[in-house]
C-alpha cells in the first residue's frame, strides 16, 4: 500500500481492509478511487471506458483514433498474465454505478528485460493525480518482476502525458521510427 493510501479499516465508518494488491487511493482533491489489478471480469467497464474517452484521449492513448473498440481489441487489453503484461484499473462510483476512470499498464518487450507502458485518465476524471498513483502502482510492480527499463511511445502533442514523464523521472527521446512521436524512458 502506498504511504498516501489508508487501509479501509483505518477510514471511520468503512469495512475491513480489502486483502491483496487493492488499495484506497486518496487523490489530490480528496477523492478516493479503489486501484487493483484489471480482471477478465473488467471486460464491460473496459468497454465503456474506452468508448468514454473523447477522441483526443483515445487518440493519445492508441495512436488512433476510432469510434469504439473491436472484440480484438478487448481481447488484446483484456490479455493480463501479471508477469510479463500487467494492468492496474482505477474504480469509482458513479451515479450508484462502478465506473472505470483510469488504466495503467503495460507489456513486456521481446527481450524480456524491458516493458512499455501506458496510462489513461477518463476526461473528467483528470487534473486529481490520478496517472501519478496508477503508474507508482505499475513502476513498482514493473520493479518487483525485475524489468530493467519501461517505456512509453506518446504522440509528440500530449503535454498531459509530458508532464507525467517529467513528473515521474522519465527522460525523453524522439522517436527515429516516426518523428511524430517521442519515446519517455525510466531504468528500473
Amino acid at each position: 500500500m502506498s504511504p498516501s493510501a489508508k487501509p479501509l479499516s483505518a477510514i471511520p465508518g468503512t469495512v475491513p481492509a480489502l486483502q491483496g494488491d487493492h488499495w484506497i487511493e486518496s487523490l489530490r482533491d480528496g477523492t478516493r478511487v479503489l486501484i487493483r489489478p484489471l480482471r477478465e471480469s473488467d471486460r464491460g467497464l473496459e468497454d465503456a471506458f474506452i468508448r468514454q474517452l473523447s477522441s483526443e484521449a483515445r487518440r493519445y492513448r492508441f495512436l488512433c483514433d476510432f469510434k469504439e473498440p473491436g472484440k480484438q481489441l478487448l481481447d488484446q487489453l483484456m490479455h493480463v498474465d501479471y508477469a510479463h503484461d500487467m494492468a492496474f484499473v482505477a474504480l469509482a462510483h458513479d451515479d450508484g454505478r462502478l465506473r472505470e476512470v483510469g488504466i495503467s499498464r503495460y507489456a513486456a518487450s521481446q527481450d524480456g528485460l524491458q516493458c512499455e507502458c501506458a496510462v489513461t485518465v477518463a476526461d473528467d476524471w483528470r487534473h486529481r493525480g490520478l496517472a501519478v498513483v496508477l503508474m507508482k502502482h505499475l513502476i513498482d510492480v514493473a520493479r518487483k518482476n525485475k524489468f530493467t527499463r519501461m517505456f512509453s511511445i506518446d504522440d509528440s502533442t500530449n503535454e498531459p502525458m509530458r508532464e507525467l514523464a517529467h513528473f515521474m523521472g522519465f527522460q525523453c527521446e524522439s522517436n527515429p521510427d516516426d518523428p511524430r512521436t517521442v519515446v519517455y524512458s525510466l531504468a528500473l
